[in-house]
This record gives C-alpha cells, sequence and structure tokens, in this order.
C-alpha cells in the first residue's frame, strides 16, 4: 500500500522529511506481555491447584489485553504519517476514516515543541502548528519532535 504523501505529491513538490507516531503507544502492550508472562511462570512454580489455575486464567486474560493493545498500537502507527514537504507540512490519521491536515510552509506563523521529561528521554512529543489566519493544530506523540520542528522552520 503506497505511502498517503506519495499519493498527494505536487509537481515540483519532495519530502523533506518524515516522522510517525512514537513507539510510546506500544508501552501498554509492552507491560501487559510482561505480566502474562510473570502470571505464566508463576503458575509453574506453585503447587497449589487452585492458585495455579487462577494464575493461568489471569495470564490468558492479561495476554489477551497485550494482543488487543498490540493490535492498536501498531495499527495506529501503520495508519499515522506526518510529514513536511518543500511546500506544506501534512498529518494524516485514520485508515476508513480518515483526518488529514495539511498546512503551507508560508503560512506557518510558529511551531511549538511540548516534552515530557520521558519525552526528552525517549525524543518524543507533541508539536503544535500555529498558522497565519489558518489556525492552529496539534500532533500528539510524534518521534523526534525537535528535528520536525526543524524541518519546518528551516528554509
Amino acid at each position: 500500500m503506497a505511502r498517503y504523501i506519495d499519493e498527494i505529491l505536487q509537481p515540483g513538490e519532495r519530502v523533506l522529511y518524515s516522522t510517525n507516531a512514537h513507539w510510546i503507544f506500544h508501552f501498554p502492550a509492552i507491560l501487559a506481555w510482561i505480566v502474562a508472562l510473570a502470571l505464566f511462570v508463576a503458575s509453574r512454580q506453585i503447587d497449589i491447584y487452585s492458585v495455579m489455575v487462577l494464575c493461568l486464567l489471569g495470564s490468558g486474560l492479561v495476554a489477551l489485553a497485550a494482543l488487543y493493545w498490540t493490535v492498536r498500537g501498531w495499527f495506529h502507527r501503520f495508519t499515522t504519517e506526518t510529514d513536511v514537504t518543500n511546500l506544506r507540512v501534512v498529518h494524516k490519521t485514520g485508515f476508513i476514516k480518515r483526518r488529514t491536515f495539511e498546512m503551507a510552509l508560508d503560512k506557518v506563523e510558529s511551531v511549538d515543541v511540548n516534552q515530557t521529561i520521558l519525552g526528552r528521554i525517549l525524543n518524543y512529543g507533541d508539536v503544535t502548528i500555529n498558522g497565519v489566519g489558518e489556525g492552529r493544530e496539534t500532533i500528539s506523540t510524534i518521534a523526534s519532535p525537535l528535528a520536525f520542528r526543524s524541518s519546518i522552520t528551516t528554509r
């Protein structure tokens, strides 16, 4: 499947920078997989049958939740694109229900980056693009937000 940006490029327009949602979207799934594995290992160490069955049941339920969060996080990353071309900023989310945001680079007034302490450590954050007469758009939890901002503001 072709990327959205490749389908909408104008003649003479080229992609300067691409980023995506950060892998932190997978964090709930990672934690759930660890808990499911811990419960499964605990069930093998316990000699009491009823406790062993409870650990196995809990492990199975947590594994189902982890599978759901894994697929959800993967699908979010797969269906989200954020690009800067030599003419505009393009952000697309969704697969069947698509939401897009485009702003010409000459209409960008300012670009703000908000990062938590964990976001600084893991290099993710929220970017707010303020446009002249075009409003404001916030792109949440993207990878390398400072590089993204620099690709917009450097001309």
